[in-house]
């Protein structure tokens, strides 16, 4: 058998193992690629696989950039895929050792995308209203919609789907269904509570009588309001508010976890109200302290207190 051959065949097996294990398609598109792609600069110059040293696989990721001016990110997603499958030969006895396993290029921090600081949030969650009557109703609605992503982290689906049932006043809670439908509950502040309350005083005159499983957040017809539709309210009142900053749901988000953080130092609470993937619906309910949440909260968020 071939180089070409052999190597194209561990590929594959390999490939055969990863959709076993329920990677996703695309996932297993990119191993693909990015396997086949050193695969074929090893084939070029007559390198086994098994005799692939620190200074080829170097040598290889030089040419890359080189040649196409590629990230570091694409680069530490090329090298992990060569390093899992050259993990998996050797493992396999197909090699002898794994060069790639000691082989690690200096990570870049990730920086959040394009933080916001609290004095930008408080200019566009603090402008003046606009001065048509039915302008002055949508943005009662859309403060509250930027109100509960900010002061709670919510995420587009989270907020879109929000029920007037899941809206505790009186604790100032919102019972959360997150991904995988996983729920969590979660602090709202003071200055939130206000606009979700102006908001609903606006919402019996665009849907009638308040349904507990009706959504909040709704459109002038009374019909659930749609994510992309969200999306360009949040960006409308970005610019409304001549602000300089392409607003979006998600950035809200990492903005209330970034002042969350800073201010708080508590990541394990901020952990709990961003309810990230690891953070079962058990756990939420058996392990957290809603009280020592709520005070995080208080002593924390920007907006979550009465003014003096």
């Amino acid at each position: 058998m071939s180089f070409e051959q052999n190597a194209a065949a561990l590929l594959a097996m390999w490939l055969k193992e990863r959709k076993i294990q329920n990677q996703s398609e695309h996932t297993l598109q990119a191993y693909e690629r990015d396997v086949s792609d050193f695969m074929q600069f090893c084939a070029t110059r007559n390198l086994p696989l098994a005799d692939v040293e620190t200074s080829d696989l170097r040598e290889y990721l030089a040419h890359k950039v080189e040649r196409f001016q590629l990230s570091s990110s694409s680069l530490q997603r090329m090298l992990s895929a060569i390093r899992q499958f050259m993990k998996w030969a050797e493992q396999g006895e197909y090699m002898s050792f794994n060069p790639a396993d000691d082989f690690q290029l200096k990570r870049q921090s990730r920086p959040l995308p394009g933080l916001v600081d609290i004095e930008t949030v408080n200019q566009i969650l603090d402008q003046p209203e606009p001065e048509s009557e039915i302008q002055q109703q949508m943005w009662l609605r859309d403060k509250a919609i930027l109100e509960l992503l900010y002061s709670s982290g919510l995420r587009l689906a989270e907020v879109q789907s929000l029920r007037i049932k899941d809206v505790d006043f009186n604790r100032q809670l919102l019972r959360i269904t997150g991904k995988g439908n996983k729920t969590r509950i979660v602090p709202f502040g003071t200055k939130a509570k206000d606009a979700v309350m102006n908001w609903l005083q606006v919402y019996p005159l665009w849907h009638g009588d308040f349904v507990p499983e009706a959504n909040v957040f709704i459109t002038q017809k009374g019909n659930p309001l749609g994510a992309r539709q969200i999306e360009n309210r949040v960006k409308f009142q970005a610019l409304r508010a001549g602000v300089n900053v392409d607003l979006h749901p998600h950035l809200l988000r990492h903005c209330f976890a970034s002042h969350m953080l800073s201010n708080s130092g508590d990541l394990r609470a901020v952990q709990e109200m961003l309810g990230h993937s690891n953070l079962t619906t058990t756990q939420i309910y058996t392990h957290v302290d809603f009280d020592h949440l709520a005070q995080v909260y208080d002593q924390a968020h920007p907006r979550a207190q009465q003014k003096k």
